[in-house]
């Protein structure tokens, strides 16, 4: 008698393998979908930096001072900070959807009239359309993206995810620097357009429609959180061209940040209908992330805005060169993000892979204080390598970290916080870096300029290696290059120093790993031993 097997189990009808793979397929979201909302966050990110690289062209454009151009960068960030810890609110009253496409079409519009700006203060007003538009995209691209893929996935959607979030910022300078060598500076606003566009029809067409939730709008803790962001965006981003804490301007929204801040968190702490669910800061594991991301922002911002100054300005490598030297850290960076988000999160607890990222990151920041002015461009690209390395190790188990207990219904408010915090890190990286190049470069200068005496055994033969070169030891041509050396070695030792400062500054987040908890639930599958 021959046995058949039964197509119903004990518990009911078995899968077969065809099954198991339509359940797979129907598990995983659209190819198209992911590519728009990374597109939409790549196109956010890579306008902070690469702006940058257009604003000494703007400078003859618009004939406006170093002072005033800078408005072209701080006007985009503050809006875009403003606006940013809002995208939860804006979600539920819009849609997902319609909040996604109205801030596509707003920033593809705004990019084109920033390419048509005919003067400073109409680049200034366009670009506060753009931050304002803009601002939702990356905490709207992170919530869209966990939320299609099932928990287990979701290594796999922050390390898609942080290939643009993470990556776009380092390749921005390059990018840049080649649209606007090839082309004319308005390039780097109207590469936007048909980027932006092509992301536009992908999410149309595939991003479901969500239902929309009428909320009463907290009116108070709106305009507290518009003062407070607002007024620090501003402190950061002007203060190092204002003298800081010796400029009045500097010194009121100060104050105005600190009174807003403070009133806005006792108004709101328990007030469960505030603009910004502050209850969110009670999960333990989303706070220590939030501070973390904030830390590494930086130390990753703190070090782009050097390498620029160090390799172009100081050692003379054309734009393009120095451009180049990003691309070795970015691709290390791209490779262990995928790593890290398909296998080794499946293997290791991800408290350890931001570990290990933090450490990586700070060696490879600290060996760069090993350069000199006769740096070859390998010896400047490969710390970069084992610094991207870091990067990658650390941005995807630190998001699935501080998402891993997080409900669906409260990512977009938490993506929101995420990339404000984020963004905040930046900008003090920046602020921070830029002070403390000018002031250590007037300590080294001024213990330098010591040793230029008759009595240093050191002088006399650099002064005779002058006349070599046809100047005379006390001609007014030798006294200039002898401060012209003066100033390189005193900034070269003042990069020295700021690679020191950010190595340690980055390894300061590492106690940060001791408040976090192992996710219960992290999306992601953990050994039985844990």
């Amino acid at each position: 008698m021959t046995r058949t097997t039964s197509a119903r189990g004990p518990r009911g009808p078995r899968k077969t393998v065809l099954s198991e793979i339509v359940e797979e397929a129907a598990k995983r979201p659209s190819v198209a979908l992911v590519v728009a909302v990374v597109l939409t966050a790549v196109l956010e990110v890579l306008d902070i930096t690469i702006v940058s690289v257009a604003i000494p062209h703007m400078l003859g454009s618009f004939g406006a001072t170093s002072d005033q151009i800078s408005w072209v960068l701080t006007s985009y960030l503050v809006s875009a900070a403003v606006v940013m810890p809002l995208t939860g609110y804006l979600s539920a009253r819009l849609g997902r959807r319609r909040l996604l496409i109205f801030s596509i079409v707003g920033f593809v519009v705004s990019s084109a009239l920033c390419g048509l700006a005919w003067n400073l203060e109409s680049m200034v007003a366009f670009r506060l359309l753009q931050g304002i538009c803009g601002a939702p995209l990356v905490p709207l691209s992170q919530a869209i993206l966990l939320d299609a893929f099932p928990r287990e996935k979701h290594g796999q959607a922050l390390a898609i995810f942080g290939l643009g979030i993470m990556v776009a910022p380092v390749l921005g300078p390059t990018f840049g620097g080649w649209l606007t060598d090839t082309f004319v500076w308005r390039a780097v606003f109207y590469i936007n357009v048909p980027i932006g566009l092509f992301a536009l029809l992908l999410a149309m067409g595939h991003l479901p429609r969500t239902n929309i939730k009428y909320l009463r709008t907290d009116w108070v803790g709106l305009g507290l959180l518009v003062l407070a962001v607002g007024s620090l965006q501003l402190v950061l981003d002007q203060g190092q061209t204002r003298d800081w804490f010796n400029s009045r301007f500097i010194q009121i929204f100060t104050a105005v940040t600190f009174f807003a801040s403070t009133i806005f968190f006792m108004r709101g702490w328990n007030k469960p209908d505030n603009i910004v669910d502050l209850s969110l800061l009670k999960d333990r594991n989303f706070l220590a992330g939030l501070l973390a991301i904030t830390a590494y922002g930086v130390t990753l911002f703190g070090t782009i805005a050097l390498l620029p100054l160090l390799t172009q300005r100081l050692m003379g490598y054309p734009p393009m060169t120095a451009g180049t030297l990003f691309i070795p850290r970015a691709i290390a960076s791209a490779i262990t993000l995928g790593i890290t988000g398909n296998y080794l999160l499946r293997i290791i607890d991800p408290r350890i892979l931001v570990a290990a990222g933090v450490i990586l990151s700070a060696v490879g920041t600290m060996l760069m204080a090993s350069l000199n002015l006769q740096a070859a461009a390998w010896n400047i690209a490969w710390p970069g390598i084992i610094a991207g390395i870091g990067m990658g190790l650390f941005f995807v188990p630190l998001t699935s970290v501080a998402f891993g207990s997080m409900s669906n219904l409260k990512l977009d408010e938490a993506s929101g916080l995420y990339a404000l915090m984020r963004g905040i890190g930046s900008s003090i990286g920046i602020a921070v870096v830029s002070w403390l190049f000018v002031r250590q470069s007037q300590l080294h200068w001024q213990n330098l300029i010591t040793h230029i005496n008759p009595f240093n055994p050191a002088v006399p033969p650099y002064l005779s290696g002058l006349a070599t070169q046809g100047l005379e030891p006390r001609s007014p041509g030798s006294m200039a290059a002898i401060a012209h050396e003066i100033g390189r070695q005193a900034q070269m030792l003042a990069f020295v120093d700021l690679f020191w400062f950010i190595g340690l500054v980055t390894l300061a987040i590492l106690p940060l790993v001791f408040m976090m908890k192992r996710p219960a639930v992290a999306g992601i599958v953990m050994p039985v031993h844990a």
